[in-house]
This record gives structure tokens, C-alpha cells and sequence, in this order.
């Protein structure tokens, strides 16, 4: 299965390109703002570098969120537009799973293994998973939420734990992580498209029909439009 998977939902641009489980091509910088003008050329790149048209392509593989309102849309509507244009299959993969999906078994050795994202406005974005018996990836064991930092208690467990992604360091600095059996993993804080197509090639293409990947969004957008109004679309 070749699949295109693609992140601009924090603070990197990140794109692979894999069939089953070689990647082909890949290309990861960080990057906190700009990701409109660096995504399609480096899609361009990589899908030259690999000899791979868009018909190619079984799957297009996306970010869903929690992120940046901007990023997000960015790379949904990139992956959203190849897909129509190549008649493809489009999946979402949210940040929270491609992170915590990001720890290998070893090194999170039976503890709880929690993704925090930098959520601004004193908050972070959150979501606890752990590797069951025997399972190649960890599995969520609640929801993702939007929590202020403040509020750490209301989810940090008091079994030991390892931590990673951008909110970690500031939870730590905050002081809501002193009595607690942690870890702060030594990872790369932002999705990697490799992991994004791994877990996109283990889901396997979605069923005809399915709706199109949609962003998760956890809160409003920081940003306003003039006279207060919230862009973020509606709820039907």
C-alpha cells in the first residue's frame, strides 16, 4: 500500500511517503508559521524523488488536530484536494495518537504515556494511552481534552507516567508534576509523517463513502474576527 501521509499541524512541516512499511521518501523541518507556502512544493519533491504519481497513491494520510487553527486547515485542505483530484481515499490521524503512537513499548516499559501539546491561553491538549498485552501500539484510555495547566490533577494519573510533545516542559515548570512518578520523554515534540503513515497502513483504507477527514478542534480559534466573531464554522 503506497500512502502520502502529511502534518502542518504545530510547529513542523512534516510529509512521507511509504509503501507498506518502507518509506520511500521523507522530509521533516520545523516550522511555526509558513506552512502554506512549503507543503506542496515538498510534496512535489518528495513524490518526484520516489518516481510516484498521485494515481500512484492507495491513501492519503492527514493530522486532524488538536493543533493550530491555521495549520491545520493547511494541511487538510492539501490532503483533501489530492485526494479529490487523484480520486483517492483521504484518513485523519490525530496529533495526540501519531505522538503517542511515536513511544516505542520499551521505552514506556508498562507506564501510562501521556502526548501534551501546547495548547497557549494557559492550557495544553491532552490524552493518556498504554500498550495493552502483546499490542504494537499503544491504545487511548480516555479522551482527548482541552485542560488548563492549572488543572493538572483532574487527569495526571498517580501511577508513574511518561510525558512528552511541547505541553510537558510546562507542566513541569508549572509545578503541577513535583510528588509525581514521571518522565519527560526525549522525543520530537511534533507528529512525524512516518508514524502518521504507519498508522494509516495498519487502519487500512477507509470504507467507500466515508466522510472526508474534518479537524478536531478542542476549543475555539485564539484569533477573532472583527466584532468578536468566532470563524470556527458552526455546529449543525
Amino acid at each position: 500500500m503506497r500512502i502520502l501521509a502529511l502534518d502542518t499541524a504545530l510547529n513542523a512541516c512534516s510529509v512521507a511517503l511509504s509503501e507498506d512499511e518502507t518509506i520511500l521518501a521523507f522530509h521533516h523541518e520545523e516550522r511555526a508559521r509558513g506552512h502554506a507556502e512549503t507543503l506542496l512544493p515538498i510534496i512535489k519533491s518528495l513524490m518526484t524523488e520516489a518516481h510516484t504519481r498521485f494515481e500512484d497513491l492507495d491513501m492519503i494520510a492527514v493530522s486532524v488536530g488538536p493543533g493550530t487553527f491555521t495549520g491545520l486547515r493547511i494541511g487538510l485542505a492539501a490532503a483533501r484536494g489530492i485526494a479529490i483530484a487523484a480520486n483517492k481515499p483521504c484518513l485523519g490521524i490525530t496529533t495526540l495518537n501519531t505522538l503517542a503512537a511515536s513511544v516505542p513499548a520499551e521505552l514506556a516499559d508498562g507506564r501510562i504515556i501521556i502526548p501534551a501539546i501546547d495548547a497557549r491561553r494557559k492550557e495544553i491538549y491532552v490524552q493518556s494511552y498504554r500498550y495493552e498485552d502483546n499490542s504494537a501500539r499503544p491504545t487511548s484510555i480516555d479522551a482527548p481534552q482541552a485542560v488548563e495547566i492549572s488543572a493538572a490533577h483532574t487527569f495526571l494519573p498517580d501511577t508513574p507516567f511518561l510525558i512528552l510533545g511541547s505541553g510537558g516542559p510546562l507542566l513541569k515548570e508549572a509545578g503541577q508534576l513535583e510528588g509525581l512518578s514521571f518522565e519527560l520523554a526525549d522525543l520530537e515534540p511534533n507528529p512525524d509523517a512516518r508514524v502518521i503513515a504507519a498508522l494509516a497502513r495498519e487502519r487500512g483504507v477507509p470504507v467507500e463513502g466515508s466522510p472526508p477527514p474534518a479537524p478536531l478542534y478542542l476549543r475555539g480559534p485564539d484569533a477573532k474576527l472583527p466584532g468578536g466573531i468566532d470563524p470556527t464554522p458552526a455546529k449543525k
